[in-house]
């Protein structure tokens, strides 16, 4: 993947080569359980983008591990993402 640029609050974020947003490069799933677990991936996946240190994401894991609305919020970029997924397979309707 070549590197590309994110632009948020107007400042450019390079991303890692080895960070596929998109894995395969594609949002076409056999089913909607594999279109669930693609979602589920590029979220985490925009996690690691935004802190790429490991270290760091393992210590802000017990402020929201606890905190409901973080978790709901979470919850919320998951399914953004699978609706995203689920319209690009035309809902599975084959």
């Amino acid at each position: 993947m070549k590197n590309a640029t994110i632009v948020r609050n107007s400042s450019p974020v390079k991303t890692s080569p080895a960070i596929a947003l998109v894995p395969n490069n594609t949002l076409l799933t056999a089913t909607p359980e594999a279109g669930r677990e693609l979602a589920v991936t590029m979220a985490r996946l925009i996690v690691k983008l935004t802190q790429p240190d490991e270290q760091k994401r393992q210590q802000m894991r017990s402020a929201y591990e606890n905190d409901a609305m973080m978790l709901i919020a979470a919850s919320q970029v998951v399914a953004t993402e699978f609706a995203t997924i689920a319209a690009a397979n035309n809902y599975w309707r084959k």
